[in-house]
């Protein structure tokens, strides 16, 4: 018995695990070996590889691929047809599956609509890729990335919203719609314990 919602033409393989209160939409597909948290929802034509994790409550909007090797931690946001890629230097006549990179989304990242993340790389807690945005290195958690290649050009709370503070140097600022202070200091934003 599934305790999750999947639409009948979707195609869960056998041996995928899906927590609690998902939801499957319209032509998803989701391989065997998937690992799917609880609360997720998988929006329509998503395929999901055999050799990922999706964590608890993230939102993956239509069009998007999650291929093998990709890891989400909760609270993930994926935009509408944003991009993951597994293999760095990918050729059709060169067989390369034993080279895929992982590539390691934390909790609480936004990936926005067409952005491409190319493997290997780490998304900080919290981060926000903005909307068509190509990353190719290591994001810091809570930076705001725009542009392609892309660059930080700020910070953001875990609300969703662009933070008062410089890209560099030691400063703080408390998130306007939650009081939760932000600090600034060697290039690192962390949020401040009440």
């Amino acid at each position: 018995m599934t305790n999750y919602y999947q639409h009948p033409s979707a195609i869960v393989d056998d041996g995928a695990q899906i927590g609690d209160d998902s939801r499957v939409w319209h032509f998803v597909h989701v391989c065997s070996g998937a690992k799917i948290g609880k609360g997720v929802s998988l929006g329509q034509n998503v395929f999901v590889g055999n050799k990922v994790i999706i964590g608890d409550h993230c939102k993956v909007q239509n069009n998007v691929s999650v291929y093998d090797n990709v890891i989400l931690e909760e609270g993930v946001f994926c935009g509408p047809s944003m991009v993951f890629t597994n293999v760095y230097n990918p050729r059709s006549l060169i067989e390369r599956k034993d080279q895929y990179r992982d590539t390691l989304v934390k909790k609480g990242a936004t990936l926005g609509a067409n952005c491409t993340i190319v493997c290997g790389v780490t998304i900080g807690e919290y981060s926000f890729v903005g909307a068509g945005a190509v990353i190719n290195k290591d994001v810091p958690a809570y930076a705001l990335m725009v542009g392609v290649p892309a660059k930080q050009i700020g910070w953001m709370s875990e609300f969703g919203e662009q933070l008062d503070l410089p890209l560099t140097g030691t400063a703080q600022t408390a998130c306007e719609h939650t009081g939760a202070i932000y600090r600034l200091e060697n290039q690192n934003v962390t949020k401040q314990q009440p």
